[in-house]
């Protein structure tokens, strides 16, 4: 009995092997695996491996292996179809029961995988004949050697537009099924069918198992297009598969990035060079059935692929257009980074002439869908009048619209209106005047003056420069704080209401804490609006899909609850609430001080009664605060 090969697939991924396994066997973890004593001989220790990531087991002990369905037959001594009938009652799925016509069709796709690898040892065999030395020269001065011709089974497919058919044919194919497999090509003038591969080198393309499918050809002289691939066939579509898929799949499961490049030769050239997740698609730009179908590649915690493109103006052309078609179909930690190499460089020259070592610099280099979004839709417009500011925030708005998932399509308009607020909004200053808005690390305004930004339920909230810079002990203490006060109400949501109008009042002295703080502030300040508030877990998910995944990490670690306890995400609300208060008043305490330091230098440049009613108002506050004066009437910022 056969099944269709989508059925086996999708009962494949709904079971998790060490699931069907542990029913048997007793299973121990052992990192990212599970072992166990081989119920196929005999063993005093375990030496049997089952890989859910993978989807196999393995024996070192007697050399057992094979997925799910293998494991069944063997251990339960079932047939095929015993097996799957077994499994899809397991998986809760119908089994198919084929007709007639499915029956053919089978039989059909089965007759075309023959033609098609049967046509791919063909073409190996003449890249290393006689007649296919101008292929192999054309490989060997693009750098491939032996081993990589034969691991990317290249070939050539020589000048001679009859030598195919009568090679497949003294085999016994038909030409309905060489030209349905995309070999041949029928003229209209009702004369034989001529090969469509000729005088091209040839990439065997193969689906996900792995089996040749199609094929694409570079042209080495003569007319035509450089590059060409096979037509869409009952075994291919060009849309759907990636070039590289196959290897790609082992080498997510192993933990790999998997990097979308633009060519067949960047994915060679990425695989050599160490970075085996590399696919391309095939001809076409990319699909979003491709995106989805990297998404299946990568594992649950990391779908986050990196598109590669060149960093001229055509490659940035092709990013925007990827961005384009991602944007509908991006999901809770389902996103992507966007990589631009050297402008007239592609990962194959790039490699060549820098090494892996540049490639992994371009990787590092990568900037999440977020700014790429924000920069397809900001560079290389005119924002110098009221209505071009309005056209970018519209093209911005319109995008996010587009995002089908209503959690990632909130948060992406939030970022957006941030960055929008950030370049555009315009600052009143103390002296009536209208100022531009400082943005972290990009300096300040016309006269100094941070940006005003109204949060809801945060009266009063702004931005300020950062604070405490170059204040050597103090400056390091303040950080600290920082982090313990960010850490605390991202663990401890619910204390939101209650501390949003404090966290708004006071600026941060770390840039990326600043943005983390706004970013926090701002999703919290929606939900509270909304009369719901994130727990800690969702709310880490949207920190991670607005691009602070890394911070985040790095926040929410041992080296910020050394120093409090009370910030640790199984602290108790009230413990969390008496340890956050003291911290935020220790830094508020240092802010008020930072100020008059300030306040204290500008009256001794300019005694005016402005400088001093600012530094008479400032101590007050720190009397207020309970802080007490130093000898040389300083306060205490212990």
């Amino acid at each position: 009995m056969a099944f269709p090969p989508q059925f086996l697939e999708e009962l494949r991924s709904r079971l998790a092997l060490s699931e069907v396994v542990s029913k048997r066997l007793r299973l121990i973890r052992a990192g990212r695996e599970f072992k166990a004593p081989c119920p196929f001989h005999n063993e005093k220790s375990p030496s049997f491996y089952v890989n859910d990531q993978k989807g196999f087991f393995h024996c070192f002990g007697c050399g057992a292996h094979g997925d799910v369905i293998g494991f069944v037959m063997r251990h339960d001594n079932l047939g095929f179809p015993e097996a799957v009938e077994h499994l899809a009652g397991e998986a809760g799925l119908p089994v198919p029961r084929p007709t007639e016509e499915d029956r053919q069709r089978y039989e059909r796709r089965k007759t075309l995988h023959d033609l098609v690898e049967q046509a791919a040892r063909w073409f190996e065999q003449q890249l290393h004949a006689p007649v296919g030395r101008p292929g192999l020269d054309y490989l060997l001065r693009r750098g491939l050697d032996g081993d990589t011709i034969a691991r990317f089974r290249l070939g050539y497919a020589p000048g001679d537009s009859g030598a195919l058919r009568s090679h497949l044919g003294k085999q016994g194919f038909s030409d309905e099924d060489m030209v349905n497999a995309g070999l041949l090509k029928r003229p209209d003038d009702g004369r034989a069918p001529y090969s469509f591969f000729r005088n091209r080198v040839m990439f065997p393309v193969t689906d996900r198992r792995g089996q040749v499918v199609a094929f694409g050809g570079r042209i080495l002289e003569g007319d035509g297009p450089k590059y060409v691939n096979t037509a869409d066939t009952p075994l291919f579509h060009k849309g759907t598969l990636l070039y590289g898929l196959s290897r790609a799949r082992q080498a997510a499961a192993d933990g790999k990035p998997v990097i979308v490049a633009e060519g067949y030769m960047d994915v060679i050239a990425l695989v050599r060079a160490g970075f085996e997740g590399a696919v391309a698609p095939l001809g076409t730009a990319l699909t979003e059935t491709q995106v989805q179908e990297l998404w299946k590649l990568i594992p649950a915690a990391e779908k986050v692929p990196f598109l590669c493109f060149d960093g001229d103006n055509a490659g940035r052309r092709a990013a925007w257009r990827a961005v384009e078609r991602i944007l509908p179909h991006l999901a809770p930690g389902q996103s992507a980074r966007v990589a631009f190499l050297p402008e007239g460089e592609d990962p194959d020259s790039l490699i060549r002439a820098q090494g892996a070592k540049a490639m992994g610099a371009v990787l590092e280099a990568a900037i999440p869908l977020s700014e790429a979004l924000w920069r397809m839709e900001s560079e290389g417009r005119s924002t110098d009048t009221p209505e071009a500011k309005a056209a970018v925030k519209a093209a911005l708005e319109g995008r996010v619209s587009a995002i089908a998932d209503r959690d990632v399509q909130s948060f992406y308009r939030t970022e957006m209106r941030r960055r929008v607020d950030e370049a555009f909004a315009p600052v009143r200053s103390g002296g009536g005047s209208w100022s531009r808005p400082w943005v972290p690390g990009q300096g300040r305004g016309r006269f100094g003056e941070p940006p005003r930004r109204h949060v809801p339920g945060v009266p009063g909230a702004r931005t300020s420069k950062p604070a405490g810079e170059g204040r050597g002990r103090a400056s390091r203490l303040a950080l600290v704080r920082e982090r313990i006060l960010l850490a605390t109400l991202i663990n401890h949501p619910e204390l939101f209401g209650e501390l949003a109008e404090p966290m708004g009042l006071l600026p941060f002295s770390d840039p990326e804490l600043e943005k983390l703080r706004w970013t926090v502030i701002e999703c919290l300040s929606d939900e509270a609006n909304g009369d719901s508030t994130l727990d800690a877990a969702a709310l880490c998910r949207h920190l991670s899909s607005a691009g602070h995944d890394t911070m985040v990490g790095a926040l929410l670690s041992e080296s910020t609850y050394i120093h409090a306890a009370f910030a640790r995400p199984d602290a108790s609300p009230d413990d969390a609430r008496k340890g956050w208060w003291p911290a935020w008043r220790h830094l508020h305490h240092e802010r008020v001080l930072d100020d008059l330091r300030e306040a204290k230098t500008a009256l001794t440049r300019d005694n005016s009664e402005a400088n001093f009613a600012r530094v008479v108002a400032l101590q007050q506050e720190v009397i207020k605060s309970g802080l007490g004066m130093t000898d040389d009437g300083d306060f205490d910022d212990a």
